[in-house]
Formats: C-alpha cells, sequence, structure tokens
C-alpha cells in the first residue's frame, strides 16, 4: 500500500513538474517518462495523478469556496483582511498572499498537463502490458478528457478567456494566447459529451461500457471516487447554464433524473445531508461529482476543507470562524416553519443545529459540513476528512427547475421544486406566499447548496436573468465577474493580457 502511494506521488509531481510550459513555466524532470507507460500499475497511477492534481488545483488556499462563496460577500468576515478584500471585490490588492495565489492559474494548467501527457502515452501500456485491456483503455481516456475538459470551464468561469492547450508538446517552450470563452466552452461541451458516451453508470458492476472488476476493484472502492457517466451529463448542465442555453440545461438534467437510478443513486434525507458520517464524509455514490479526502486513506488534512473557514466553538476549539452567516441573514433565508435545515420556535431558539451551531452566540457557526477526523466528533483536534462536492442530484433537480421556469414550463418547474421542499420538511409553493418562482428557486439553491461553492455561479445566472441594474448586474456588463491574472503569469508570458476590468 506505502509503495502505492509513493508511486502515484511521484508521478503526480513528474506530471506537475512539466506543467505550464506554454504559458509560464520552465520545465524539470524528476524521473524519467520513458519508463513511465509500461504497465497497467503505471496506467492506474498516471490516472490517480490527473485525479489529484485536480483535486489539488480545487482545494489549494481553501480555493473551491472562496471563489464560489466567499465571493458573494453574503458572509460574515470577523478577522481575515484577505478573506474580507475578496468579499468587498478588491481583487487587484497585492498584500494578501492568498488573494494572490487565486489569480494563478498555474495550479489548473498542472492537472491539464498532465491530463494532456496521459491521453498521448497511455496507449503505450496496452502496447507493453496484455493486462491492460483495450476496454480499460477507453475508460480512462473518458475520465482524463473529462477531467481536462472540467479544468478549463472551471477555468472560464474564474479569468473568462485563457489559453487552450490540449497537447503537452514536450520540448516546446512556445507561448499562447488566450482563447475566448465560448470557443473553449464550445469544445468543454465536445469533450464532455465524447466521454459521457464511454464512460459507466457505475464502475466494477458490468456495465457494458466497463467489463468486470475495474483495477480489480469492487464497486465500493470506485463509488464517489470516479467521473461517471451522470457526473459529466451533470456538469454539462452546468456548462450551458453559465451560457444562459436553458434548452440544454433541460436536456441533459433530463437524462440524470431518468437514469440515477440505473446508478443505485438516490436523492439525500437531511439526516444524510448533514450527519457527521453522512455525505460529505469520505466518497459516496449519492455524490455526483466530488473529490473525497478518505480518512483511512490519510488523505485528511488541517486545511483544504470548508471546516477550516467555518467552523469554531463550540464545535472546534477556535475561538472565532474565519467566516459566518449572521443571525439576521440566517433568519432572512430560513423563514419558513419546519424546515429541517433549520428553523426557530416562537422563543427564537434553533428547532435544530443541523445548519448552524451556537445560533444564539456571539458567532452563529456554519456546521453544515462537519467531517472531523473520521467521522469523529473531537472538537481537540482540526483535521478535516469532507468531500469537496462538485454538484449532486438536488442540484441537478433544482437547475432543471430553474430552466423549466426560463423556458416557461412552470408547471413542472414547480413540481420539481416541491419534491425538494417536501423533503425539507417545507409545504408546498405558492406565489402569494414565496413571490416569483424564478426567486423561489434560487432562494431554495441557497438553503439546500449552501457552503457547496455554488453561490457566486448562481447569483451571476440569477442577475443575467433578472437584468436588475444590480451592483453583480454591473460587474457582469463589464465583466468584473472575472479575476484579474496574477502578475506572475503577466510577467512570464507577454502575450496574456490583463483581463480589462482589472486593468
Amino acid at each position: 500500500m506505502i509503495k502505492k502511494f509513493i508511486h502515484i506521488a511521484l508521478v503526480s509531481l513528474l506530471l506537475f513538474s512539466s506543467c505550464n510550459k506554454h504559458l509560464d513555466l520552465g520545465s524539470s524532470r524528476l524521473v524519467s517518462e520513458d519508463n513511465m507507460w509500461e504497465s497497467l500499475e503505471d496506467a492506474r497511477a498516471g490516472l490517480m495523478g490527473v485525479y489529484g492534481l485536480t483535486k489539488a488545483a480545487l482545494n489549494d488556499h481553501n480555493a473551491h469556496w472562496l471563489y464560489g462563496e466567499v465571493r458573494t460577500g453574503e458572509f460574515e468576515i470577523p478577522l481575515r483582511q484577505d478573506l474580507k478584500a475578496i468579499a468587498d471585490n478588491e481583487l487587484n490588492v497585492n498584500s494578501f498572499q492568498s488573494v494572490n495565489d487565486l489569480k494563478n492559474w498555474r495550479r489548473w494548467y498542472a492537472a491539464i498537463n498532465a491530463a494532456n501527457i496521459f491521453i498521448e502515452r497511455i496507449p503505450e501500456v496496452r502496447k507493453h502490458d496484455n493486462r491492460y485491456t483495450e476496454n480499460n483503455l477507453l475508460v480512462d481516456i473518458a475520465q482524463v478528457r473529462f477531467l481536462r475538459a472540467f479544468a478549463y470551464f472551471y477555468m472560464v468561469r474564474i479569468w473568462g478567456d485563457v489559453p487552450l492547450v490540449t497537447s503537452s508538446n514536450e520540448g516546446s517552450f512556445s507561448k499562447q494566447e488566450r482563447e475566448k470563452q465560448d470557443k473553449i466552452l464550445a469544445w468543454v461541451e465536445q469533450e464532455m459529451i465524447a466521454a459521457a458516451e464511454l464512460l459507466p453508470y457505475r464502475f466494477s458492476e458490468n456495465d457494458e461500457q466497463q467489463i468486470g472488476d475495474y483495477y480489480n476493484e469492487k464497486s465500493s472502492r470506485w463509488d464517489g471516487a470516479l467521473v461517471r457517466k451522470l457526473s459529466a451529463y451533470a456538469i454539462l448542465a452546468h456548462v450551458a447554464a453559465w451560457q444562459s442555453n436553458y434548452p440544454d440545461v433541460a436536456s441533459y438534467t433530463k437524462i440524470v433524473i431518468d437514469d440515477y437510478q440505473k446508478a443505485s443513486m438516490s436523492l439525500l434525507s437531511t439526516d444524510n445531508l448533514t450527519d457527521a458520517n453522512g455525505f460529505f464524509y469520505d466518497k459516496n455514490n449519492n455524490q455526483l461529482l466530488a473529490f473525497g479526502h478518505v480518512y483511512n486513506h490519510l488523505e485528511g488534512s488541517f486545511t483544504g476543507h470548508i471546516e477550516e473557514l467555518t467552523l469554531a466553538a463550540p464545535v472546534v476549539n477556535k475561538n472565532v470562524p474565519d467566516m459566518y452567516f449572521s443571525k439576521e441573514n440566517i433568519l432572512n433565508l430560513f423563514n419558513e416553519s419546519k424546515d429541517e435545515r433549520f428553523s426557530i420556535d416562537t422563543l427564537g431558539n434553533p428547532t435544530s443545529e443541523k445548519y448552524f451551531t451556537n445560533f444564539n452566540g456571539t458567532y452563529p457557526i456554519f456546521s453544515k459540513i462537519k467531517c472531523i477526523m473520521g467521522g469523529v466528533s473531537e472538537p481537540n483536534f482540526r483535521f478535516y476528512s469532507s468531500a469537496t462536492v462538485i454538484t449532486r442530484l438536488e442540484d441537478v433537480y433544482l437547475l432543471r427547475a430553474e430552466a423549466l421556469s426560463v423556458l416557461g414550463e412552470s408547471n413542472e418547474a414547480i413540481e420539481i421544486l416541491n419534491s425538494l421542499r417536501e423533503r425539507r420538511g417545507l409545504g408546498d409553493f405558492s406565489q402569494e406566499e414565496h413571490g416569483d418562482l424564478i426567486d423561489a428557486i434560487f432562494d431554495e439553491r441557497q438553503r439546500e447548496l449552501m457552503g457547496e461553492g455554488h453561490r457566486w455561479y448562481d447569483l451571476i445566472r440569477y442577475h443575467k436573468l433578472k437584468d436588475d441594474g444590480s451592483h453583480i448586474k454591473e460587474l457582469i456588463d463589464n465583466e468584473g465577474i472575472f479575476w484579474p491574472i496574477s502578475q506572475d503569469i503577466l510577467n512570464r508570458n507577454d502575450l496574456i493580457t490583463q483581463n480589462e476590468f482589472w486593468k
């Protein structure tokens, strides 16, 4: 087991060392790549290396949550000035290393370069090792094509136009300009559709797309850990939503909703969603796309989890959380009695602590996600193992409701919204009580998906639909929703220009 992890780590470091040579970096070599692509074990290590680098890009400096939750300005920031700068959209400050690091796309191109090398070199394993079947080859390439496309989709939402690099071009140090985001997203859709056609609903379950035990392991090893067919269609729905292409959102979400039982998936109860040993703990088949931190595989850490930002006393031994949702904002959002996630009684006391702990204290603690150590509540040891969940079924259902509402199919949109409200203890939507349907859907997305990294992108879609002259709509119109590009990138590649809003 130790040898396996060392092998994966070395492969990941090797792939990382050759990244970005088109963009801003030179290349160094830890070991010879010529000896890497000869065996089934090399294939598995290379594949896990791409997954690992993608996870690192998401979690480094808590990037996924700083991009997707902190920037909304909806969380209060009591002490950390770097987080406050992000919440206030003061992204051009240079005094905070964490903010500067978030401007740099280097970690994403590390994953992309690893994917490019894998796609180019993996056929060599098929030639050298007859244990590595054609089916294994096709499924592995499909996963890596998806991960590469996902990286570009993620970057487009952060920086807009970015360089499109689809080959490793060993030995070439050419610079590249940024491609228009529309072109990149068209390519992303094409890649994800191609990957979806080859991916199974589940691994090691005799799916026609993946025969036998994948890398000689049972499905329990792979459930929630790998990209599957419905992972691709769920992200395709998000790609379409980002482009305001709601007919395609409706089409892709329908595929997921019609077929998720083929993948042995189910919608979540409130208890399963918020339990310390529940949905966010380790890996889980109901995670449509997630990057796990499996405690028993030594993947937990002190950083790279939302718990590091949100938890404090009495949940863990930290006096002040880095960010918290104010009491006023909690009551404005969770304003219906019997909401299982959070509601208060007639005396103003919470009826549950599934989402928030210490509600009546100085700092209400957002504790929906609280995987401490191995799912054990241990406040004296802030070591976390929650998965970074990119999408799940409830997200897809609400995305479909959003699309149908925009397309004028309100009855079905309301039916979907009501089905999820019922699962959280709420009554049916009514326009008299809840107002505009689009508003109600986005409010439900905020309640259900809080802390999962969706909110900033949801706000952008919402204000595009409303065209309401808001501050965020002004940012959209002036491309201020994108991050500035790191000065380090600009210094290394004179073909890269700064985003206009941040010049």
